[in-house]
């Protein structure tokens, strides 16, 4: 199923669904955080998706990243809420959705990593590396306040 990401664009279609999602920074040992590159839209992201109901979030975080990656992760923090109105997710299915995000830091306590069908390629990239990958501007927003190593998680 593919992927359209709108963000502050008038021509955006109306969101029919709201749904609650998780995200995870990922770390190495060397502080190269793991990436995605996503099946529906060819960018770069954080491993993360939509809560089920049997769910909490940082069991959301835990579970996807699982799925999408292959590795078991500890949950560590938070990075932030990400709630922008102006962020616009429309699926081929025909789904529009408002996105409620929460990331969470994690590490790494077992698993091995391993493709899914949502990807088509994990790796581990230096911090230096992400601007040139690319990746849509709330995936940066995410990753640029994990990087600022903020005392306080964001909250918008």
């Amino acid at each position: 199923m593919a992927r359209t990401e709108y963000y502050d664009d008038p021509a955006a279609p109306e969101p029919n669904s709201l749904v609650v999602a998780a995200s995870a920074v990922v770390t190495d040992d060397e502080g190269r955080v793991l990436l995605q590159r996503r099946r529906d839209n060819d960018l770069w992201a954080l491993p993360g998706g939509g809560m089920e109901m049997t769910d909490s979030l940082p069991g959301t975080a835990v579970r996807e990243v699982k799925e999408e990656t292959g590795l078991d992760v500890e949950i560590t923090g938070l990075v932030g809420t990400y709630t922008d109105p102006r962020h616009v997710i429309a699926y081929s299915d025909g789904e529009v959705r408002r996105q409620f995000n929460i990331c969470f830091t994690a590490r790494m306590v077992g698993g091995r990593l391993t493709i899914s069908d949502e990807s088509t390629e994990l790796r581990f990239v230096r911090p230096e590396e992400i601007p040139h990958l690319p990746m849509h501007h709330t995936q940066r927003l995410r990753l640029r306040h994990f990087l600022e190593h903020r005392d306080l998680p964001h909250l918008g």
